[in-house]
């Protein structure tokens, strides 16, 4: 079937990357793994080989009535439906275990699925997807690259991130014009660890990366934080008044937001 640009479709053809990626999950034997786009079914099948059960969510309707004509349905069920409308806490419930999710992501909508997942955490156990090479430096990268924002932070504290291996475009059909990553990312949120309320603090690292070049005491005083606030804040966490908030690791992100909170209840 030829691809739709308009969906982001490119097809991996290697089916050597599509065993790599059923076997960075493990033992599947047990597990209940949701893909995300399975588009023609190279990774499908890699999954349907080795996991207890595989749901295929497919937004194209031609593509998922392809798979069901391939796939045996005590295997896999297809799903046609947009997965940012999934509900990934009522498929673990039924299933009685953490998911496991697998995918290669169209690039367009990237980001909206990564924060679905984010969303859904708490019923996640491990995935391993496929993005654009520069999307996976961002979420893999540590303080201080180049490439740490406010994506690295959103996905990090919701768990570590392993970048796993790269394919060249002509490992798809049709071929990007881009290299793709494929990295592991297991949920083990942090938020009760730092003692900080998820959505709370989510939208102060929203302000504090706000704009990259700036530091984040004005990143916070555009946000409505008192300068002398923000200085003291970040002081008491042992930090240079100056410093931006690309070079800081979540526990020191983490130690401001709670010490501007002392601040506001004092």
């Amino acid at each position: 079937m030829p691809a739709k640009s308009k969906l982001g479709q490119n097809f991996l053809n290697d089916a050597q990357a599509a065993e790599r990626i059923a076997n960075a999950f493990g033992d599947l034997s047990n597990r209940t793994v949701v893909e995300i786009g399975p588009g023609r079914g190279a990774i499908t099948g890699a999954l349907a080989a080795r996991a207890k059960h595989v749901l295929a969510v497919e937004f194209d309707g031609t593509l998922a009535a392809a798979l069901r004509e391939r796939f045996a349905p005590e295997r896999v069920t297809v799903i046609a439906q947009d997965v940012l409308g999934f509900d990934f806490a009522a498929v673990a419930s039924k299933a009685g275990e953490r998911l496991a999710v697998a995918g290669n992501l169209p690039y367009y909508i990237t980001s909206p699925i990564l924060l679905k997942l984010a969303a859904c955490h708490a019923a996640l156990e491990t995935a391993v997807l496929m993005v654009q090479r520069e999307v996976a430096d961002r979420v893999s990268a540590a303080p201080g690259s180049r490439d740490y924002g406010l994506l690295s932070v959103t996905a990090q504290i919701h768990g570590p991130v392993e970048r796993l291996f790269t394919l060249p475009p002509e490992a798809f059909s049709p071929p990007p014009e881009v290299h793709s990553t494929v990295f592991r990312w297991r949920f083990a949120s942090q938020f009760v660890e730092l003692g900080v309320e998820k959505e709370a603090f989510l939208a102060f690292v929203r302000h504090a990366f706000a704009q990259k070049r700036k530091t984040l005491a004005n990143n916070l005083r555009a946000a409505g934080v008192a300068p002398e606030a923000a200085v003291t804040a970040m002081e008491r966490a042992g930090l240079d008044s100056r410093v931006r908030a690309e070079t800081l690791p979540i526990e020191s992100l983490a130690a401001v937001f709670h010490l501007l909170h002392a601040q506001r209840a004092g």
